[in-house]
């Protein structure tokens, strides 16, 4: 039987403990009435529950307005856990693609500057970005090199000449993530990440070019290079590749029987986890850690040929173009931060599995540029309808160990999406509406057409009334690369 829901207020509903023996905190979704009725539909509610029954698991097992059903954790799913009551820290927590994020660039072109040129610039950036299945890029990265960009992310792609310093002032944890062990990452990750920094992959992962349609908040707007409506943007969506896949696969194998060693009792195999302050545990971290530090690197890599990109086709360098950086933001990662549980400050692992980050004004992690608006987040949609530029709140802090939503999320597998639109050409009902696309496959781009995903308004809706994140402007595709 689906889990009876106690509504708290508009836009959240709590799974009382006492649901399933075992538990040891509530569940607690972010969502209006509308949007429950699509996450019903589903299990995504039962692994909330599932979560629940975390070691050392505080407050409530949380999922954002975008959740939908996933590898052990719902995603859309957060889970904090005391690391210094017996705190636990799961593989399923984080995900399979470590680090799967978004960055935004923006730009002093308009709408009216890139449309006639758009065919060409979407070719020059499908050409210099690699994408798709098992795709490998530009780069051959040395044993020695990996090892470096385990340590030091971005950092890394910025001193081999891969973007500028100011970009990693706008990349959250500075592009990398302190602690990150090479020892801790085996032989195969290895073998499949080093053809593999500076790709797009497949799946979900995109390029986009698009164009601000609406400013909510124009102050925080101004704090983040962005002025008026019709000014272009461009946004990616991608992470770790194989490499980070990988690090998950074989930390699994290990938390599987480490799990029962350690005398942990799940109702899921999928939560497989061991207590943070364990050799297993401190090992993921470390090993997790590089991984997202790997698609941090990954990233960079990536806005730096969009920038040449546009350099080609414009025949214009990048700065006199104002192509900057916004912001660099991660969705599938765990991290050790603090907070204020029950009146007492803790030092807890926070899972963020498809949640976004969300600090609010005046956080000392915060940029200076963005220390007064607080920490941007983006938001993406599908490809057919738009992306969101939001910036996160203290309620945050308070209601969700600041985090928000981090895209619209999927109400249709991408099994049943392909089914539904066999027969239609995608690509050319795109361009009916102005959007060039360019793809590896029709299979790509039925995966993750609108019809498989919610409307992402709706979610973000929800999480500005709900008040963990509030929007600032938002964004439709003119052009889109997809894997």
């Amino acid at each position: 039987m689906p889990p009876v829901l106690r509504r708290l207020d508009d836009f959240r509903w709590e799974i009382p403990v006492s649901y399933k023996q075992g538990m040891r905190v509530p569940g607690v979704i972010f969502a209006d009435r509308k949007l429950m009725e699509t996450i019903r539909e589903d299990q995504s509610l039962e692994q909330v529950a599932n979560v629940a029954f975390l070691p050392g698991i505080v407050g409530a097992s949380l999922a954002m307005p975008d959740v939908h059903w996933g590898y052990g954790f719902p995603v859309g799913g957060v889970a904090a856990t005391d690391v210094q009551d017996g705190g636990v820290i799961s593989p399923g927590g984080v995900g399979f693609d470590i680090n799967c994020g978004v960055r935004l660039l923006r730009s002093d072109l308009t709408e009216e500057d890139v449309r006639p040129h758009l065919r060409q610039l979407v070719a020059a950036l499908f050409h210099n970005v690699p994408s798709g299945v098992g795709s490998s890029g530009r780069l051959r990265l040395k044993p020695q090199e990996m090892n470096e960009v385990m340590t030091q992310g971005a950092r890394w792609a910025v001193k081999k000449g891969f973007g500028v310093p100011e970009d990693l002032e706008a990349t959250e944890e500075g592009g990398c993530i302190r602690g990150a062990d090479p020892s801790a990452v085996g032989p195969r990750p290895r073998q499949r990440g080093a053809p593999q920094l500076g790709t797009l992959g497949s799946g979900n992962h995109f390029l986009e070019v698009q164009v601000v349609d609406e400013v909510f908040d124009a102050d925080a707007a101004r704090a983040m290079g962005i002025h008026a409506r019709g000014q272009v943007t461009v946004l990616v969506h991608c992470g770790s590749r194989g490499f980070g896949h990988q690090v998950c696969e074989d930390s699994l194998r290990v938390m599987n029987t480490a799990t029962q060693r350690h005398g942990i009792q799940v109702p899921d195999r999928q939560l497989a986890c061991v207590p943070v302050r364990s050799p297993e545990g401190e090992s993921y971290l470390q090993a997790m850690w590089g991984a997202a530090n790997f698609a941090f690197a990954n990233r960079q890599c990536i806005a730096h040929w969009i920038r040449e990109s546009f350099s080609q086709v414009f025949q214009r360098s990048w700065e006199e173009m104002g192509l900057s950086q916004v912001y660099d933001v991660c969705h599938n990662v765990a991290k050790i931060e603090e907070y204020v549980v029950d009146g007492k400050r803790r030092r807890l692992c926070v899972h963020r599995k498809g949640a976004t980050r969300a600090f609010p004004p005046g956080h000392p992690e915060l940029p200076t540029r963005y220390r007064e608006v607080g920490q941007p987040v983006l938001i993406p949609g599908d490809m057919g309808r738009y992306s969101y530029l939001a910036v996160g709140t203290q309620a945050a802090m308070e209601l969700s160990f600041g985090s928000t939503c981090h895209g619209a999320g999927r109400t249709q597998s991408r099994t049943s999406a392909k089914r539904l639109l066999k027969g239609h050409d995608i690509q050319q009902e795109l361009e009916a509406r102005g959007i060039i696309v360019m793809a590896q496959g029709w299979a790509s781009l039925a995966e993750e057409a609108s019809i498989a995903y919610k409307d992402v308004a709706d979610v973000v809706d929800v999480a500005q009334g709900a008040g963990i994140s509030r929007k600032v402007a938002r964004m439709r595709p003119l052009g889109v690369v997809k894997g």
